[in-house]
C-alpha cells in the first residue's frame, strides 16, 4: 500500500517541479530517519545517502549533456530525443566541450569521494578517469585527427540506415533531416582536419593510400544509387502507403543536395590539401609533444601505469613464448620445413581457404553455433540479446580489419552483429575462424557487451561505455576459452589460435616500436610476417591501423594477461573450491572497468569466498 500511495503522490505533483523537489527531499529524509535507526553510524549513513544523491545527479547531468552533444550516440543507446540531428562539429565546438569537461571534473572533485557508498565510489573513480583522459586528449590536440585509415565520419555515415530506427513515418522524416544536416557535419570535420594541418597534427601519408574508394563510393550520379537510399526501396508496413512518394522525394533530395555535394567537397579537400600535406613520418613521436602524447596513450589504453619500454619488453617475451608453442605444432604435424616455410604453406595452400563468401560465412556460423551450446558450462549468466552475422560492407572491406563487432542498440530493437570481412577470400584463412569468431561474438564481445547493457544497476556512462583494455582483453581471453570448451581439435586451427594470440603479442612490440622507438612501416610488416601466419594483406592493413591509432593496439594483450593472472590467483587460493562459472560472472558483473579496478574487484570476491 505504501508503494501505491507513493505512486499516487508522485503523479499528483509531477507537473510542479517545486513540489516534486520538496516531495523527494521529504521522502529522502524519512528514508534516512528510518534506516539510520538501524545503522551503526546513523549520521554517517545519512551523509553518505545525501552525497550519493548529489553525485548521481551530477552523473545524470553529464550523461544528458553528452547525449545532446552526440545525437547519433544518443540514438544508439535508446535515447530518441535527438533522432533528427547530427553533432555540431567545429574547432569552437571542440573547445566548448573541452571546457564543459573541465567544469564537470572540477565539480566532481568538490564532492568528498570517501563519503560515498562503495558502489558510487567505483562510479566516481571511473568517471574521474574518463574525464581526465578526455582533457588530456584535447591538450595533445588529438581532436584535430578525427579520422583514421579505417574509421571516420565519411566511413560510418553510409551505414546510417543500420544504426537508426526506420519504423514509422516520423522515423523516415528524422532520417531525411539527418541527411540534410550532413553537409554541415562534413564541413565541420574538414575544418578540424584543416586546423590539424596548421598545427602539424595529421595522419601519416603512408596510411592514406587508397583513401579514395570509401569516398568515391558515396559520390553517385543518381540518389537511388546511394546506400543511403536503401530504406526507400522497401518501406515497413507501419509507414502508410500514401506517405511513400513524399518520403522518397525528401530523402532523394537530401542525398542529391546535401550528402553527395558534401562528399565531393571532402574528396576535393583530401585530394588537394590534406593528403599532400600529411606527414611523412609514421610514429606518434614525430607529432608535437609526440613522446609525451604516446606515454599518455600507453597509460590510457592499458589503464595501467606502464611505460613504453615495459610494454615493449613484455611484448618480446610473449612473442618468444608463443613462438615456442607454434614450433611444437609444426613438429606435431611433421611438416618438412622451418617456420617461414610452414607459414608460406598456410598462406598459399587452397585447402585453408573458402571458395565462396557463403562458404566462409557458413564455417563461421557452424563454429559459433557449437560454441553457443558450450556457454552454460562456463557462465552462470548469459545475455538475453542475440547476435547475428553479416559481411563487412563492400565499400570499406578492402581497407578494414578481418572482422569487427557492433553492439546491440540500447532500446533493445537491434541485435549485436559480428561483421566478417569476405573481401579477397584468399586472405581469410579458415584456420583462424574459430579464434576470430570466439573473439568477436561469443564468448567474446557479444557476450560481454550485451551482458553489460543488461546490468540495470550500472549508470549509463558505464552501461554504454567501457575501457578497451577490458573489452579487448576479455575478447582475447575468450579465444583461449575455446580450448577448454573442446575446440581447436585440428592442429592447424590450434596454430590459427596461436597466430591470433601472436598477432596481439606482436602489437606490443610493433605499436611501441613504431610510435616510440622509430620503427619503419616496412620493419613492422617484416616483423609480423616472420612471426605469424596472417596473410600479407591483413598484416599491411593492421600495421596501417597501428600507425593511425597510436596505443589502442596495446589494450588486447595487456587486458588478456591481467585476466589470466587474476584467474590464476583465484585458482591457486581456492583450489578445488574454484568455480569457473562464478569467476566469469564476477569478472563480467561490473561491466568493462579499468584493470586496476578489476583487480580490486577480484580481491574483494576472493575475500568473500
Amino acid at each position: 500500500m505504501e508503494s501505491d500511495h507513493a505512486t499516487l503522490a508522485t503523479s499528483h505533483v509531477s507537473q510542479d517541479p517545486a513540489q516534486w523537489k520538496i516531495l523527494m527531499i521529504s521522502q529522502r529524509a524519512v528514508y534516512c530517519l528510518v534506516i539510520a535507526l538501524f545503522a551503526a553510524d546513523p549520521v554517517q549513513f545519512c551523509l553518505a545517502q545525501n552525497l550519493d544523491a548529489d553525485f548521481i545527479a551530477l552523473v545524470d547531468e553529464i550523461w544528458d549533456k553528452r547525449m545532446r552533444e552526440a545525437p547519433l550516440l544518443a540514438t544508439s543507446t535508446g535515447d530518441h530525443r535527438f533522432n533528427d540531428q547530427l553533432a555540431s562539429v567545429s574547432v569552437a565546438d571542440s573547445k566548448r566541450r573541452h571546457e564543459q569537461n573541465r567544469e564537470f571534473l572540477e565539480r566532481l572533485s568538490e564532492l568528498d569521494r570517501d563519503q560515498l557508498s562503495t558502489e558510487q565510489r567505483m562510479n566516481f573513480d571511473i568517471l574521474s578517469r574518463q574525464l581526465r583522459d578526455l582533457l588530456a586528449e584535447f591538450e595533445f590536440d588529438a581532436y584535430l585527427i578525427p579520422i583514421t585509415q579505417r574509421e571516420g565520419f565519411h566511413i560510418t555515415f553510409p551505414q546510417l540506415p543500420r544504426d537508426v530506427p526506420l519504423v514509422t513515418t516520423k522515423d523516415y522524416e528524422n532520417y531525411a533531416a539527418r541527411l540534410r544536416a550532413f553537409g554541415a557535419y562534413a564541413d565541420g570535420h574538414i575544418e578540424l582536419l584543416r586546423a590539424g594541418i596548421a598545427a602539424g597534427q595529421t595522419l601519416s601519408a603512408i596510411v592514406l593510400e587508397g583513401w579514395q574508394k570509401s569516398v568515391e563510393a558515396q559520390i553517385v550520379e543518381r540518389p537511388t544509387q546511394s546506400l543511403l537510399y536503401e530504406p526507400c526501396k522497401k518501406f515497413p508496413t507501419t509507414v502508410a502507403k500514401e506517405q511513400h512518394d513524399r518520403l522518397r522525394k525528401e530523402i532523394a533530395a537530401a542525398i542529391e543536395e546535401s550528402v553527395v555535394p558534401a562528399y565531393q567537397r571532402f574528396f576535393k579537400f583530401m585530394d588537394e590539401e590534406y593528403v599532400p600535406q600529411s606527414r611523412g613520418s609514421v610514429g606518434a613521436s614525430a607529432l608535437p609533444n609526440g613522446r609525451d602524447f604516446y606515454r599518455h596513450r600507453v597509460r590510457r589504453f592499458t589503464t595501467l601505469d606502464m611505460t613504453p619500454e615495459e610494454v615493449h619488453q613484455l611484448g618480446l617475451s610473449e612473442v618468444a613464448r608463443i613462438r615456442a608453442e607454434m614450433d611444437e605444432i609444426i613438429k606435431r604435424v611433421e611438416f618438412d620445413g622451418d617456420f617461414a616455410a610452414f607459414t608460406k604453406f598456410l598462406r598459399e595452400d587452397p585447402q585453408f581457404y573458402a571458395d565462396t563468401e557463403d562458404e566462409l560465412l557458413q564455417v563461421v556460423s557452424f563454429a559459433l553455433k557449437k560454441m553457443d551450446g558450450k556457454l552454460p558450462s562456463m557462465f552462470g549468466r548469459l545475455p538475453r540479446m542475440p547476435y547475428g552475422l553479416k559481411p563487412v560492407p563492400e565499400y570499406i572491406a578492402p581497407r578494414t580489419t578481418a572482422a569487427y563487432y557492433e553492439r546491440p542498440s540500447g532500446d533493445g530493437t537491434k541485435a549485436g552483429y559480428f561483421n566478417m570481412n569476405t573481401y579477397n577470400l584468399k586472405n581469410r584463412p579458415l584456420y583462424t575462424v574459430e579464434a576470430l569468431s570466439f573473439h568477436e561474438a561469443v564468448p567474446g564481445h557479444h557476450l560481454q557487451l550485451a551482458l553489460q547493457q543488461e546490468i540495470e544497476t550500472l549508470p549509463n556512462f558505464r552501461k554504454f561505455g567501457g575501457f578497451t583494455a577490458f573489452v579487448e582483453g576479455w575478447a582475447l581471453y575468450s579465444e583461449r576459452l575455446g580450448l577448454e570448451a573442446g575446440f581447436y581439435q585440428d592442429p592447424y586451427s590450434d596454430f590459427g589460435r596461436l597466430t591470433m594470440e601472436m598477432w596481439r603479442a606482436c602489437r606490443l612490440v610493433l605499436d611501441t616500436g613504431i610510435h616510440y622507438f622509430g620503427w619503419s612501416r616496412d620493419r613492422a610488416i617484416e616483423y609480423m610476417m616472420s612471426n605469424s601466419a596472417l596473410s600479407e594483406h591483413n598484416i599491411r592493413a593492421e600495421i596501417d591501423r597501428y600507425i593511425s591509432w597510436p596505443g589502442q593496439a596495446l589494450a588486447y594483450k595487456i587486458g588478456e594477461l591481467k585476466i589470466r593472472e587474476l584467474r590464476k590467483q583465484c585458482e591457486t587460493q581456492l583450489g578445488e573450491r574454484f568455480d569457473l562459472r562464478a569467476f566469469h560472472d564476477m569478472i563480467l558483473g561490473s561491466g568493462a572497468v579499468p584493470l586496476d579496478v578489476l583487480e580490486a574487484n577480484t580481491k574483494a570476491w576472493l575475500a568473500q569466498q
